[in-house]
């Protein structure tokens, strides 16, 4: 398969080849771009790179077995894999019987240096930044809580005393608002 970086759905399309016809230069493809990034993801948490490298693997190898499952007009790429990458991490961490400690995802400017400057170099991790900088303070809030802390919405609606439909809403509403601002910036870049 064609490899084009500049291509928005490349990786999209690679794991339907994998799906379809498990495409093994597909799948190197899909390694070679995200293992790394798991890997700095983990390493960010506190993982050894021994644990992080191994971690990515066991992700990618995820990945290539349930690559049927993937559905891109549920998701892009990235955000099926890291979230495999995370319920796995989770997984292994209830299994051990640990508290999660997955990585504080913050909102920053491009130019700070970043640890994880890998991940956040992608094109993907600045249009989505730049599109959650124009919501509403309260809509960053609710997905940072729903997605990135991965809390359930009974336990948001308990944290922000709002009864579970509100909290269900305002989650919908905000994700409808982001995926409009990033079809705008999407637009405006073609």
């Amino acid at each position: 398969m064609k490899s084009d970086a500049s291509d928005p759905l490349l990786y999209d399309r690679l794991i339907e080849a994998v799906a379809l016809r498990r495409d093994r230069e597909a799948f190197a493809s899909l390694f070679q771009y995200f293992a790394p990034r798991l890997k700095a993801w983990l390493m960010k948490s506190g993982a050894t790179a021994a644990a992080a490298e191994d971690f990515a693997q066991d992700t990618l190898l995820t990945v290539w077995r349930k690559a049927d499952l993937f559905d891109a007009r549920k998701a892009r790429a990235s955000t099926w894999i890291f979230t495999i990458a995370r319920n796995r991490r989770l997984d292994m961490m209830r299994r051990d019987g640990r508290a999660a400690q997955l990585p504080e995802i913050t909102f920053v400017d491009e130019d700070v240096e970043r640890p994880d400057d890998i991940l956040v170099a992608s094109d993907e991790a600045r249009r989505v930044r730049q599109a959650l900088a124009q919501l509403k303070p309260d809509q960053v809030e609710i997905l940072k809580l729903a997605y990135f802390a991965d809390h359930p919405h009974s336990a948001i609606a308990q944290q922000l005393d709002l009864p579970l439909g509100t909290v269900k809403s305002r989650i919908r509403n905000a994700v409808i608002k982001l995926r409009a601002l990033l079809e705008i910036q999407k637009e405006a870049s073609q």
